[in-house]
Order: structure tokens, then sequence, then C-alpha cells
């Protein structure tokens, strides 16, 4: 069993190494350049498909709502990783990471954008009526590669049983424990029939769940965040003078190592935004749309919505609780070290806001990646299969509950990670095709064919 830990922990190193980070950030920047920033110009009418209504849009092809959809992508990649993951990055980067995580969902947003058009374009109506699409699908349809479509399919069914099960049930039944005292198999129990009762019931389940779900816990969260920053105003100018000036020299906690800086936060945005990691352009597929490029624009507000928003509210209230502590995150990490600085700067409440958002960003993402893993299942195995995954799925919650996941976690990192490599080259060698469908949607839309 050691042996087998060390070689993942040696395959998971490289595969989040800085070539694949440097892969990741530079597929967002030569979609940002071909695009000529598209993701800043249509910013605003990427908002305006989310939450706008559109008169003809039950009629379009798909099966849940542009809304639904997005919802759906941010309930898996909203998650611990805006909590646990931008402390992280602040400890170990120190506070000019948040810089760089904002960097990285710049220029994410494009990635998104591309992963949202492509989804589309290529999605198909499986065997019982639904739209099945995502990286499998515009790697065997786009390039005619169908080996590198299994490899992609391969590595997101594995990774959905570690990093969107096991891994975010024994998040929630750790921060239930120590927040209530509630023993781990209790919590098992009860985490593991919730996540039953909804996805038992498929895409359309999860995505009413999601739609309810999501918004209640981003809102909650960042009012509780922006709560605690409007009650100490005057920490704000200073705490964004220090996440700009450390982005560039690395001399608050990295000892001037500027490289770490721009790493952790560029690695912590990744996870976090998941851009380019080819998950969320599977939920973008079910969505009812009448062009690749409008579900495209709101796919990339998911990105917006993750790192912009939620993650600086993260991420400015720890950089204010640094500066008070006299430049000092007291020697903590991860989920305990934002729940400290919530509750001192919000007492009473602020530990509270945090455990609640780990539970409900970790139940969230249980629900989502069910479905990514799902539908790569389903590409790999066919449509009889399906429940099958579910049941083992849903049993791998409560294994997750009362289980060590040290390896797990390793196992999860690692084939989260693989997933992208075939979705990079997709997108990269596909970027043609992207540019090609966003200038048609411009011209419909000028000429009045589309709205």
């Amino acid at each position: 069993m050691q042996d087998i830990q060390t070689m993942m922990e040696t395959i998971s190193g490289w595969v989040w190494g800085p070539y694949m980070l440097v892969l990741i950030v530079g597929t967002g920047v030569f979609l940002t350049l071909r695009l000529m920033f598209w993701q800043i110009r249509m910013l605003p009418l990427a908002f305006k498909q989310v939450f706008g209504k559109h008169k003809h849009a039950d009629s379009h092809t798909g099966d849940i709502s542009h809304f639904a959809s997005l919802m759906t992508a941010l309930s898996a990649t909203i998650g611990t990783g805006n909590i646990a993951g931008v402390a992280t990055a602040c400890v170990l980067g120190g506070p000019g990471a948040v810089f760089w995580m904002w960097m990285t969902a710049l220029f994410g947003m494009a990635t998104k954008y591309g992963e949202g058009v492509l989804a589309v374009k290529y999605r198909i109506k499986n065997d019982s009526g639904q739209m099945s699409g995502g990286p499998m699908y515009y790697i065997e349809r786009g390039l005619k590669w169908k080996w590198l479509a299994i490899i992609f399919a391969l590595f997101g069914t594995l990774a959905s049983f570690g990093i969107g099960s096991s891994v975010q049930s024994n998040t929630v039944a750790l921060a239930v424990e120590n927040s209530m005292g509630i023993q781990t198999w209790i919590t098992g129990i009860v985490i593991t029939v919730l996540s039953a009762l909804v996805i038992l019931g498929g895409i359309k389940s999860i995505s009413k769940a999601s739609t309810v779900i999501v918004p209640f816990m981003a809102v909650g969260y960042v009012i509780g965040g922006l709560t605690i920053i409007l009650n100490h105003l005057e920490l704000v100018i200073p705490a964004l003078e220090l996440i700009f000036r450390d982005a560039f020299t690395g001399e608050a906690v990295a000892g001037g190592a500027i490289g770490a800086v721009i790493r952790y936060g560029v690695a912590r945005g990744v996870f976090s935004n998941e851009a380019g990691m080819g998950s969320a352009p599977i939920a973008a597929a079910a969505a009812k749309t009448d062009h690749p490029a409008r579900q495209g624009l709101v796919s990339m507000t998911g990105t917006f919505i993750d790192t912009i928003i939620v993650c600086s509210i993260t991420g400015i209230v720890l950089v204010m609780g640094f500066i008070l502590a006299g430049n000092s995150f007291g020697g903590e990490t991860g989920a305990v070290l934002t729940t400290r600085v919530f509750d001192q700067l919000l007492p009473g409440v602020g530990g509270w806001v945090v455990t609640l958002g780990i539970i409900f960003f970790a139940y969230s993402t249980i629900l989502g990646w069910c479905y990514y893993g799902e539908k790569c299942c389903t590409y790999l195995l066919g449509e009889k299969y399906v429940m099958l995954y579910r049941i083992i799925y849903i049993a791998s919650v409560f294994i997750g509950c009362v289980a060590s996941l040290d390896l797990v976690w390793l196992f999860a990192d690692t084939f989260n990670g693989l997933m992208a490599v075939p979705n990079l080259i997709a997108l990269l060698l596909l970027s043609s095709v992207i540019v090609k469908e966003s200038k048609d949607f411009v011209e419909k839309r000028k000429s009045g064919e589309l709205y």
C-alpha cells in the first residue's frame, strides 16, 4: 500500500506540476487572444443570458434551461476549494496568491467559453432522448480521435468517485463532527440518503436541486463575507494593497519567492473554477439553446462567479485577518484557518457561515459530479449501466464519511488533473471552430436571425 501511495504521489506531483499549470493558463491566454478578449467584451450579454427572460427559450433543443445548466455546473465547481483552497493558497503563496487567482479566472473564462461552445456544437441525443455532450464527444466528433475520447471518459469516471463523492462527503462529515460533535457515520447516513433522493432522478432532478441550493449557498456565503468587509472597511484598502504588492514581490509569506506566489495562486484558482478540466461542458451540453456561442457565454459566467466573486470574498477576508494578526496566519491553513478568521471578524456568526458553506458546497459538488461521472461512464459502457453507476456512486458517498481518504485524495487529484490533458488538446486544436461559431453568433444577432 505504501508503494502505491508513493507512486501516486509522484504521478500527482507530475500531473499538477508547472507544465500542467502553464498548459491550462496558456490555453486560456491563447483563446483570449484568438477571440480578442471576448470574455470581457461579452460579459454583460453573458449575464443577460443567465438571468434574463427569453420568449422562445423553452422551444430550443436541450433538456434544461441556461440557468439550470449553469447552476448544475456551479454545483460541482463551487466547493471546498472556495474556502479551504483559497486559505491554502494564501498560506503557501502569501496574500499575493489572490491576485494570481484573479488572473487565472480572467483567462479561464475564455477556456470555459470555448468548452461551452464545443459542448453544444458536438452534442448528440442519446437513446433515452436526452442530450449528451462534453469533451468525449467533441474529441470524437471534432478531432475524430475516439481513443482520446475514451481516455478522457475513463479519467472522468474514476475522478467522480474521488473528488466528486467520497472526498466531499468526508469533508462534510469532519466539519459536522468538529462543529456539532455528531459522529461521522451518522452524518454519512444522512448525506447518503439526501444524495440518493436527488441523484436517482437524473439530470432534471439534479438541476432542480442545484437551482435551489447553489444560489442559496453562494448568496449566503457572500453576504457573510461582505458583512465582515463592511464592518472592517478600514482594512479593505490595506488588504488590497498587500495583495497587489505581494503578487509581484512575494515578501509577505513566501520569503521573496515570487514563483511560489504565482504557482499556488494559479493552482488553487484552477482547482476552484475547473476551467480546462473538461467537467463543466458536460452540464453545458444539456442546456436548451439556439446557438453554441450562447451557451458558451453562460458557461463563462461560472468562472466569474466562482473565482472573481466567491473566492475573492474568502481571500480578502483572510488577508484582513492576516493584517490584524500582525502579518501572520497563525500556523493554520485550509478550512480551519478560514473558519477562525471569519469567526474572529464576525464573532458568533462567522464560524457558522464557513461551516454551513462547507456543508452545502460539498453536498452540491456531490450532486454535480454524479452527473459528470454518469455521462463519462455511459460513454464507455452504454445507457444500461446508468443506474448501476448511480448506486455505486451513492455507496461511495457513505464510504467517504467513515474512511480514511489520504490515498483517495491522491487518486482524485491525479485523475482530475489527467482529465484536463485530452480536453486542453481538443480546445487548442478546435480553436478555429470556437472562433467560427463566435463570429456566426455575432452576425446572426446583427441580422436579427437570433435575439
